[in-house]
């Protein structure tokens, strides 16, 4: 019997690593989900290295949403696009509202109230020059503690970056290791590029408003929503790190967006 548990604890030792990496896939102009993806479909680098995608699993959750919301000098442009946002919550779903200028400021803790969150939004006040970075940074730095669903950042801004002392680096890296997804809404597309490497490396997306218009989509919430609520599990063999350079590629005609966030 010994020997027998002794040759299957080996048996197990002896198996590949493997690790889940939560993977959101859109199409690029449209903002569209894409479904129906299999494993054949997946390319996993890390470090230009490609990685075996075993299986993958295609599943809709519940949010803690935290909405970093624009209250810099021009940010009043983006209230209205931040009220029809809470008007997707679901009934288990929570939300944070957090306004960011010069600092970052906690106006209304996590709630299923709409009423609640649309209160907070409606007194506001606007002025100062935004700071992104610093208020993803200090929104992701422990303002999740007592999350029960997955955890999302809406970043709704006009589009502008302000001297922000954080770098991108720093915001990806304590994204992943505290499991948070970034989505920028935005409505101008000076810092479309930062928006798009924020969202790749956190599981997430990016929503240029302008386009989503463009697109047959005025009002913004129930794209946002349906797909930071709908993500595909790969299952990869080996560890990943939860560096920057893990990246996901997807075979399927036309151009799409992909991001990855290791989860283990």
């Amino acid at each position: 019997m010994k020997r027998r548990l002794l040759a299957l604890a080996c048996a197990a030792c002896s198996l590949p690593a493997a690790t889940r990496v939560l993977v959101t896939v859109v199409e690029q102009r449209s903002g569209k989900p894409v479904a129906g993806l299999t494993a054949q479909d997946f390319t996993l680098l890390d470090d230009r290295t490609a990685r075996s995608v075993e299986a993958v699993e295609f599943t809709r959750d519940t949010l803690d949403i935290m909405l970093l919301l624009d209250t810099s000098l021009v940010g009043g442009m983006v209230q209205p696009v931040a009220e029809n946002l809470v008007t997707q919550l679901q009934p288990k779903e929570q939300m944070a509202v957090v306004a960011f200028h010069s600092s970052a400021d906690l106006i209304q803790d996590f709630t299923s109230s709409r009423q609640l969150i649309m209160r907070a939004i409606s007194q506001v006040k606007y002025g100062n020059a935004p700071r992104v970075l610093d208020a993803l940074y200090a929104a992701i730095d422990g303002g999740f503690q007592n999350s029960s669903f997955r955890r999302v950042i809406l970043l709704l801004t006009t589009g502008v970056e302000g001297p922000s002392r954080t770098s991108e680096r720093d915001v990806i890296r304590l994204a992943r290791r505290n499991g948070v997804s970034i989505f920028p809404v935005y409505m101008v597309g000076g810092e479309k590029s930062l928006f798009e490497i924020l969202a790749r490396q956190s599981g997430g997306a990016s929503f240029n408003l302008r386009d989503l218009k463009k697109a047959g989509a005025p009002q913004p919430g129930p794209r946002v929503f349906e797909v930071a609520r709908g993500h595909y599990t790969l299952t990869v063999t080996g560890n990943l790190s939860l560096g920057d350079r893990v990246k996901v590629e997807v075979k399927r005609p036309g151009k799409v967006f992909a991001s990855a966030l290791p989860l283990e």
